[in-house]
């Protein structure tokens, strides 16, 4: 089994929907992706930083759940990295109401000497440069996967193309793919970004699923129709680490293991957006995967007769 670190934020998130709101709750990229990957009993590592005001409550999810947290730096006199939203009633859309960079204004990730050795890394949404860091900091990993945003497109480009310069794998929504490759169609958009370095582009388009391209092969996988969607915050993050703690466990980074990865990934997102926050991921049992991953099959599977 492949170790694997995982990079990103560790925060508190204040979020409203049509359906509440919450107060401070424990959220952050690097948090679901972890949480997600940690599903599959890989040997997995946060690298982070937190202020002091973050609470041994927070930081027993981690050590319960046996994520090491050797890179997870703590700036006593610092405050944790906030950020409050409000979702729209079509829950695709969101304000951002505040975010307050505190101790991730000045983050310099370190990677604990026992991972850097790691074959697999992902690269949460941050600055790419804090990315490109990392990256510098590991010894020959097999699969490089990033995740970037908009925001880093339109501040910080160059350092961005640097980035993708040197990952295996990319993964952005449908609207970032179109702003980063100039091409509408999403086809063109992904063969665009496999110029600019990265072997395979997963484009996610939220409640409408996820395309995989690799070369001239593509894969799309649907996103479960749910009846109720209470929070979206994380549902990305969640599916790149059960993306990524798939391909661990499995060692397997093919393009047809990667199929497999994007069911495993959709199948976690579809729990998180269940409940407020990483609610539902804590208590998220093997069972539930289980029959869930039932009716993913039943969802994309038919027989047909090609004569």
């Amino acid at each position: 089994m492949s170790k694997l670190v995982v990079v990103g934020t560790v925060a508190f998130d204040k979020i409203e929907t049509p359906f509440g709101k919450t107060d401070k709750i424990l959220g952050g990229a690097g948090t679901y992706i972890g949480l997600a990957a940690k599903k599959f009993g890989v040997d997995a590592a946060i690298v982070s930083v937190i202020g002091g005001d973050f609470p041994e409550e927070y930081i027993s999810i981690f050590k319960e759940r046996d994520i090491n947290i050797e890179g997870l730096k703590m700036i006593e006199d610092g405050k944790t990295f906030f950020w409050s939203g409000k979702y729209h009633d079509d829950m695709n859309s969101r304000d951002t109401l505040d975010t307050q960079l505190n101790v991730l204004a000045d983050f310099q990730p370190v990677v604990p000497a026992s991972y850097k050795d790691a074959k697999i890394v992902m690269l949460g949404n941050l600055h790419p440069l804090v990315q490109l860091s990392v990256i510098e900091q590991m010894v020959n990993p097999e699969l490089i996967v990033l995740d970037t945003m908009n925001f880093w497109m339109d501040n910080a480009l160059e350092d961005l193309k640097k980035v993708i310069a040197k990952v295996d794998v990319i993964t952005i929504n449908d609207e970032e793919a179109r702003q980063l490759s100039g091409e509408y169609s999403l086809v063109k958009a992904a063969r665009e970004i496999e110029k600019m370095g990265p072997k395979y582009v997963v484009i996610k388009k939220g409640e409408h699923g996820a395309l995989l391209f690799h070369q001239n092969e593509m894969f799309f996988a649907p996103a479960l129709p749910l009846e109720e969607v209470f929070d979206p915050t994380g549902a990305g993050d969640t599916f790149a680490g059960g993306f990524v703690g798939y391909l661990a466990k499995t060692e397997n980074t093919s393009f047809e293991n990667m199929k497999n990865a994007i069911i495993y990934g959709s199948n976690l997102a579809s729990f998180c957006v269940e409940k407020f926050g990483t609610e539902r991921m804590l208590n998220l049992t093997d069972k539930e995967i289980e029959e869930r991953l039932k009716t993913f099959k039943a969802l994309t599977q038919f027989k047909i007769s090609l004569d």
